[in-house]
C-alpha cells in the first residue's frame, strides 16, 4: 500500500508512483516530461530555472506539481556535489547549494532535478525518514548516496531505495577516466563498464548505484529498468538534446 499524492495527476502526464515497499505514509512522486505548459525545446513540464525556459513557464509549471504535493518542494542547486540538507529547513524562496535532501518531517517534500542522473529515493521501513540524491556519475562517485543515508540517520539495513528515471547502460558512453574514478573506489565496479570502441566504454549507472548502496548495506533496492535517452517521448535528456527541462523525482512524509 502506498501513499498517493494530495491531488492525482492526469493520466496524460504519465507521472508516476514508483512500485516499492515503502510505508504507507511514505509520499512518492516522478514526473515525466508531460503536463505542463513549456514549448519546445523544454515541451512540456519543465521545472528548471536555470535551462533556458520562461520564468513564467517554470512557475507555472511548478505550480502544476505543487497542487500534487502537501508542500512546495525544497529545491536544491545542483552542483554534482555532496552536500545534503534537512528539507523542512529550507526557507520559501531559498535554494541552498546541495544535491540531496532529507527529512523526518511530515509535509516536507524532499526533491531532485535530473535529465540524465540519476534520482534516488529512500525511505525507512517504519516510515520515520526519507531522502532524495541527485546522483550524477560524479556525485555517485564521490558518495553522494552515502552521504544522504548518514544524513538519515538510520541503520543502512532498515531503509529501502528506488533508483529513478536516468541514462540507461546502452547510451551512457563515458571515457576511461570514468571508470578509473569508479574503480579506484571498488574493484567491483568494473561489472558496470563494457568496453567499446577509441577507448570508450558503455557505462550501467544502475549497477553502480547498487553497488554502492549494497555496499552501504541497503540491499532492497527497486526501479532502475528506464533510459532518459531511449524514452525520448517520455523523458528529458541533456545527453541527448543539450538544451532541454527537467523532471522531479519528489518524496514526503505524510
Amino acid at each position: 500500500m502506498f501513499a498517493k499524492p494530495v491531488h492525482t495527476p492526469a493520466a496524460d502526464t504519465g507521472w508516476f508512483t514508483p512500485d516499492w515497499p515503502a510505508a504507507a505514509n511514505v509520499g512518492s512522486l516522478v514526473t515525466t516530461r508531460h503536463g505542463g505548459v513549456s514549448p519546445a525545446p523544454y515541451g512540456s513540464l519543465n521545472l528548471g530555472d536555470h535551462v533556458g525556459d520562461d520564468a513564467a513557464n517554470v512557475a507555472a509549471n511548478r505550480a502544476l506539481l505543487r497542487a500534487a504535493l502537501p508542500a512546495e518542494p525544497a529545491w536544491l542547486q545542483q552542483v554534482h556535489g555532496m552536500t545534503v540538507v534537512d528539507a523542512a529547513t529550507v526557507a520559501p524562496g531559498s535554494v541552498p547549494v546541495a544535491d540531496a535532501s532529507f527529512s523526518r518531517t511530515p509535509g516536507a517534500v524532499c526533491a531532485v532535478m535530473t535529465a540524465d542522473c540519476l534520482p534516488v529515493l529512500l525511505a525507512d521501513r517504519a516510515g520515520t525518514v526519507v531522502g532524495a540524491a541527485h546522483a550524477g556519475w560524479r556525485g555517485l562517485c564521490g558518495g553522494v548516496i552515502e552521504a544522504t543515508i548518514a544524513a538519515m540517520g538510520e541503520p543502512a539495513a532498515n531503509l529501502v531505495a528506488y533508483l529513478g528515471p536516468a541514462i540507461g547502460p546502452e547510451a551512457f558512453e563515458v571515457g576511461a577516466e570514468v571508470r578509473a574514478a569508479f574503480m579506484a573506489h571498488d574493484s567491483h565496479a568494473a561489472a558496470a563498464f563494457d568496453a567499446i570502441a577509441d577507448g570508450k566504454y558503455l557505462a550501467d549507472i544502475y549497477l553502480l548505484a547498487r553497488q554502492r548502496l549494497a555496499a552501504a548495506g541497503v540491499t532492497a533496492v527497486y526501479g532502475g529498468d528506464a533510459c532518459t535517452v531511449i524514452e525520448r517521448e517520455r523523458f528529458f535528456s541533456y545527453r541527448r538534446d543539450q538544451v532541454t527541462g527537467r523532471m522531479a523525482s519528489l518524496i514526503w512524509l505524510g
